[in-house]
């Protein structure tokens, strides 16, 4: 049922006209309407039905009136509670709440269908029966005009100038004083090409002002007078609210996690050049147009990068004449923040290059800022790195952006682009634009990295001027940096690098041709450039060459190794120098191991083979095999290149080493045999004897255990200072203890154990240690097997060497189980499997020396 009193009483039911007809019934049910909800006594009821009649009406006659009234509307629609009476009917029923509510929520032409004339008109026509009736069509009328404003505002906005001139002259006439009306009369003259009548609508709205109230019109009508005047331009616009933004991205990609982070009160969105910042401010923004319905401003602050000429923009499109923008950039700043404020406003401004391009630009609206740089000066912002994107999302944006089915060939194609969505939109839009090209025939062009920028390019779209902004702006020191860096085939360097060539990291972070990724886990800053900003540093003139990188590389090695090997007893290094050792060591292993491949192809052969050399420790010790493969790979032919017999020697023996750790034992003993007869021939008894105790360990694998303990007999004898005496009896005491002679091999081990304690060569007294240790189990000697394996924990500790924790866990179980304590047993191998996985997800092996 519906209740209509915006205009003629009138009640409808499915279509069925209820309205009651005999004057007083249709006086009570006005009173129930302007009180629905509201429980009514019949003394009231009495009141409101005759005003100004006293009280001598009796109860019985409003009874009877109302039951007339639940005859026509239904017993359920007037309930009675405790002697009172309500009209029981929901908002929506009421025209008067619809109307409200479709004012509010901006259904103007709905609420306006509504509209049947002045509330209540045939039952209280002149409005003086009663007080409700002047007061609801007071609120009525205000919100009808209200109505009527904003839906010819919409109109205007859409550009249906002429369709409302009619409308427009009309309202002015019957609301000669509203000058919202006038205005919009104003405007739509203007637009409809007749200028000289919205002037003159404007001057005699000023006349009737002037002459019968001494005032002037209002200040937003003054300000448009002078924009008609001055012909201001911008008034031709007729699409609403300024909406600058670029077109949206058709094919974006991904970034789901990012998306809901742009939209903020200062968000700064940088990363490296290409990856797609401002594709993903632009449709953050798009996404977002709804919750900004003042509109939307945007500046590419590299196309202008003059603030002031921004402001000026910005401040004509917010609606100011030009005559009336100020000359100074600091009062078209504050003038800016006093037109933004109070409105529902977003600011984009795109590809910043400093802070100083984007503060004039901060007014109290959400700003969304992208550049290459973090922008660290604008302390209220928040942060949003962008990367690039991960193999799937790659595919994906390269399949849309193509419009080829996903195969193995754009697989290959997303890799040659390194998930750059720049790359992988040029690539993907040359696939486009040539339908008789299959991706193939593109991976091809693409497969020589020296042609690889070449065949990155769409039309006027390329890869490479997106890193030529960046570099072309840099001073020439930070573009040596970068040529130094290019030349490099490490994902990422420390920033001791950066300082070789030049020293200007931060320079490049800025200008988006270098990452600051993370702090490595020696305390250093590390920076990785994409690989096609390698590409295309490796294509600039006069790059600088690895020498001065190599000499002080080599030194550091030497420096973070000498405490993992030194055999000089008089060198007590601390458990905290060893540990930062192994942490330079580790942070680096992937650059150096980089470095000596570049080194290789670069010429440097004798650098190559000695940077090889200087990392085999380490590599060993922790189990690194692939990386040491790899340096061997290019160690040995460098070697050989320099003609140097020692040199080669020593590579061999580095590569037998790593054949012993791999369990290829008959390989090992070959190589070792190679490298014990250049010892020989070059006079180098000391080298020889080291290769003698390795090959001595290739016999034993071999089962060979006499020819073992010959060579080590004969290397004990020959050895010549603590360290050759302890590494030999390390090794003979495996031998003896796997030949079953345990009284032999624990005496051995406890030997090398107290000269490796002499020579502070913590990690291989922790050797001796666990070999002690699973001797004196063999020996039934519990008490002493603990012992060994809990001083080789304590060590590990120390180190912070989880493989040799891992190996001294697992001793410790053996320990228990031999006492009989298998719960414990199993913790301890448990605590030493999870180590080991924890490991191989690094590359380690599971199996230690």
């Amino acid at each position: 049922m519906e209740f209509r009193i915006m205009g003629p009483l009138e009640v409808r039911h499915d279509g069925e006209d209820r309205t009651p007809t005999a004057p007083k019934h249709r006086d009570l049910l006005t009173m129930f309407v302007l009180n629905a909800r509201r429980p009514l006594s019949l003394g009231r009821l009495r009141h409101l039905l005759w005003p100004r009649e006293g009280d001598d009406r009796s109860d019985s006659l409003v009874r009877g009136y109302i039951g007339h009234l639940r005859q026509l509307l239904g017993k359920d629609v007037i309930t009675t509670v405790s002697g009172t009476y309500t009209l029981a009917v929901e908002e929506e029923q009421l025209d008067v709440n619809r109307f409200r509510s479709l004012v509010e929520q901006g259904g103007y032409d709905e609420a306006l269908t509504l509209w049947r004339g002045q509330a209540l008109e045939d039952v209280d026509p002149d409005g003086s029966r009663w007080l409700e009736t002047g007061r609801l069509r007071e609120e009525l009328e205000e919100l009808r005009l209200l109505a009527i404003e904003r839906r010819t505002q919409r109109a205007l906005d859409a550009g249906r100038h002429r369709d409302i001139l009619a409308e427009l002259r009309g309202l002015v006439t019957r609301h000669p004083l509203w000058q919202r009306f006038r205005g919009q009369y104003m405007l739509a003259l203007y637009r409809s090409g007749r200028r000289v009548d919205a002037l003159a609508a404007y001057a005699a709205l000023r006349d009737e002002l002037d002459g019968g109230h001494a005032i002037e019109p209002d200040p937003d009508l003054q300000l448009l007078y002078h924009r008609m005047l001055h012909d201001d331009v911008s008034l031709h616009v007729s699409a609403g609210p300024p909406v600058l933004l670029p077109r949206d991205v058709a094919d974006f990609t991904g970034r789901g996690e990012l998306l809901e982070e742009v939209v903020g009160d200062q968000v700064v969105v940088h990363g490296q050049a290409g990856t797609g910042k401002s594709a993903l401010a632009v449709h953050a923004a798009w996404q977002q147009r709804a919750s900004f319905p003042d509109g939307i401003l945007y500046a590419d602050l590299r196309e202008n990068g003059d603030p002031a000429a921004v402001l000026e923009d910005f401040l004509r499109w917010l609606g100011c004449p030009a005559q009336a923008v100020p000359d100074s950039p600091e009062s078209r700043e504050r003038l800016l923040r006093a037109y933004a404020a109070g409105r529902r406003l977003l600011v984009l401004l795109d590809n910043a290059t400093d802070e100083e391009q984007v503060r004039p630009l901060l007014t109290s609206s959400p700003t969304i800022i992208t550049s290459r740089s973090a922008l660290a000066g604008l302390p209220g912002a928040r942060r949003l790195p962008v990367g690039v994107l991960g193999a799937e999302e790659s595919l994906e944006l390269l399949t849309r952006s193509s419009g080829r089915e996903p195969g193995e060939a754009l697989v290959r194609l997303a890799r040659f682009c390194g998930g750059l969505p720049l790359a992988l939109r040029v690539a993907g839009s040359r696939l486009a634009a040539r339908p008789a090209w299959t991706a193939d025939y593109l991976v091809g062009l693409l497969e020589d990295e020296h042609r690889r920028l070449d065949g990155l390019h769409a039309g006027d779209q390329t890869v490479r001027s997106a890193f030529a902004i960046g570099y072309d702006s840099l001073p020439e020191e930070a573009r040596r940096t970068l040529r130094g860096l290019g030349a490099l085939s490490a994902p990422d360097v420390g920033d001791w690098v950066a300082e070789v060539f030049g020293g200007q990291a931060e320079a490049l972070v800025e200008a988006g041709l270098l990452e600051a990724y993370t702090v490595d886990v020696a305390g250093q800053v590390r920076y990785r450039t994409h690989e096609l900003v390698r590409l295309f540093a490796r294509e600039q003139p006069d790059p600088p060459g690895l020498s001065a990188l190599v000499t002080l590389a080599l030194a550091r090695v030497r420096v973070s190794r000498f405490p993992l090997v030194s055999g000089d007893p008089a060198a007590a290094f601390a458990t905290r120098e060893i540990k930062e050792s192994v942490r330079w060591l580790a942070a680096e292993r992937g650059f150096l191991v980089a470095l000596t491949g570049d080194l290789w192809r670069a010429g440097l052969d004798a650098d190559c083979w000695r940077l090889a050399h200087l990392l085999t420790p380490f590599l060993e010790r922790h189990r690194h095999l692939d990386d040491w493969r790899t340096i061997l790979a290019h160690a040995l032919p460098a070697a050989q290149a320099t003609g140097d017999p020692r040199a080669e020697a020593l590579i061999l023996r580095d590569e037998g080493d790593l054949l012993l750790a791999e369990h290829r034992w008959q390989e090992a003993h070959e190589r070792l045999r190679l490298a014990l007869g250049l010892f020989h021939r070059t006079g180098s008894v000391r080298d020889a004897h080291h290769t003698r105790r390795r090959l001595a360990r290739a016999h034993l694998e071999l089962d060979r255990p006499q020819d073992a303990e010959r060579l080590l007999t004969t290397c004990l004898e020959a050895a010549e200072d603590e360290r050759e005496r302890a590494d030999t009896l390390l090794v003979l005491g495996e031998v003896l203890r796997r030949a079953g002679r345990p009284e032999e091999a624990a005496a051995h081990l406890t030997a090398a154990a107290e000269h490796l304690a002499g020579l502070g060569d913590r990690h291989r007294r922790t050797d001796a240690l666990l070999a002690l240790s699973s001797v004196r189990l063999a020996q039934h000697d519990v008490p002493s097997a603990r012992d060994a394996a809990e001083e080789a924990r304590s060590i590990a500790l120390r180190l912070g060497d989880r493989l040799l924790d891992a190996a001294a866990l697992t001793a410790l179980a053996e320990v228990n189980t031999a006492e009989g304590a298998t719960g414990r047993a199993a913790e301890l191998t448990a605590q030493a499997r999870h180590i080991l996985s924890e490991l191989v997800q690094t590359g380690a092996p599971l199996v230690h020396p």
